[in-house]
């Protein structure tokens, strides 16, 4: 069956409202001091015949990386999240200034979402966090190709996201998303079997429940593949993550929830294959550089040469698949059925889980009560979590509920 509504079409070519194909593409990019972000200015300075930043965002805690980014990419505007940080920003940049102008500076919750509206064929959304879903709907409103690494903002405002984007606007980043929007350009939707998103398995690959009860944070931080920022790689070790990319693919590419299945695959070199109804299986593979799926957002339709480097074919490598062990990691059993339910669900797991793990990292949580609390937690919420209608105030309420029940639960 054809997608309804497919964001991330790979056949399709969505044109910016602002695109000036004679100069470099201009970008902004959300999120410039995250991992994603500075992946994203090695590539652009790599390449700058090929793309050029006009505005950079982050949270507010590395003004001074922000500082320097924004003078070595030449930015006209850059704006922090926390309205405090505003002044150090402006002393940092008065401080590198030199005798050149200094950029306009924003500071304050809304900033991020201001930038996203401004003239530039794509944003790159790498905010960590619901927190980026207004950027999200903000770049899409805009008429920007909307370069998406921040897969919270499509899982908890699926409905609100799919109601303003066009077919093809929407670029993923994401290493599976990435690799599946790719093998997407072997057949028509209607030849599509099912997608398998790819697992690393994370640092407790093998284990029984019983054996993960004393995880301690340092452990669960230590990926054995991926070098991400600590939610991240604390939901790579409960597969949280994994669940989050099943809701994430199904919003993308329109393919039901039965068609989508997860295998742990450790060596990380095939991210995600889509099978097709001859019984064809294309898989993408590429070694775990993230630099790969951001460039392939930032210059879509076109490739960045020399991006990252390829697999050495000239090496003997073993690839396993293993079947993923749903009672030791029920994360991704808990996604499909709040995918399933839809409405504010997907907000409820996501908030949940996201306190949940301050809770564990802190000390206050044992690591298999992240996903025993986020469960709790939507079980309570599931007859609020029903429904196709959906606003960003719904999103913001079922949210708040969650992150104060998942503390009280955590408290123990």
């Amino acid at each position: 069956m054809e997608p309804m509504n497919s964001l991330a079409h790979p056949q399709l070519r969505f044109t910016p409202v602002v695109d000036d194909p004679s100069g470099p593409r201009e970008l902004v990019i959300l999120g410039s001091t995250g991992s994603i972000g500075t992946q994203a200015i090695d590539i652009v300075l790599r390449n700058p015949d090929r793309f050029r930043v006009v505005a950079l965002s982050a949270g507010g805690g590395q003004v001074e990386l922000l500082a320097e980014q924004a003078f070595q990419l030449g930015v006209h505007t850059v704006a922090v999240a926390r309205a405090e940080a505003g002044a150090a920003l402006r002393a940092a940049l008065a401080e590198r200034a030199a005798g050149r102008p200094l950029p306009t500076v924003l500071a304050g919750p809304e900033a991020a979402t201001e930038l996203a509206q401004l003239p530039c064929h794509s944003v790159l959304n790498g905010i960590t966090g619901s927190i980026g879903l207004a950027p999200t709907l903000a770049a899409l409103r805009a008429g920007r190709v909307l370069v998406l690494a921040n897969k919270e903002s499509l899982i908890v405002g699926g409905p609100l996201v799919k109601a303003v984007a066009a077919p093809g606007q929407i670029v993923p980043v994401d290493s599976e998303h990435a690799a599946l929007f790719q093998a997407l350009t072997a057949g028509s939707p209607r030849e599509v079997r099912r997608l398998v998103v790819t697992a690393s398995g994370g640092p407790f690959r093998g284990r029984t429940r019983d054996q993960l009860a004393g995880v301690t944070p340092q452990e669960a931080l230590a990926h054995p593949t991926w070098a991400m920022g600590p939610m991240v790689t604390v939901n790579s070790a409960t597969l949280v993550n994994k669940g989050l990319e099943v809701i994430e693919a199904h919003l993308l590419f329109d393919i039901p929830f039965d068609r989508i299945d997860v295998v742990v695959h450790p060596q990380s070199i095939v991210h995600s294959m889509v099978e097709y109804t001859d019984g064809s299986t294309l898989a993408q593979a590429s070694p775990p550089d993230m630099r790969m799926p951001i460039s392939l957002g930032l210059g879509w339709p076109d490739r960045v040469a020399q991006a990252a480097p390829g697999c050495d074919w000239t090496k003997a490598a073993t690839w396993e698949f293993f079947p993923l062990d749903d009672e030791a990691f029920p994360a991704v059993g808990l996604a499909r059925e709040v995918g399933t339910l839809g409405g504010t669900a997907p907000a409820v797991f996501n908030a949940a889980n996201e306190e949940c793990v301050h809770a564990f990292l802190a000390g206050r949580l044992a690591f298999t009560g992240i996903v025993d609390a986020v469960a709790k937690v939507v079980a309570e919420h599931d007859t609020r979590g029903r429904g196709t209608s959906l606003t960003v105030e719904d999103v913001l309420d079922a949210e708040g509920w969650a992150r104060a029940r998942a503390r009280e639960l955590a408290a123990g």
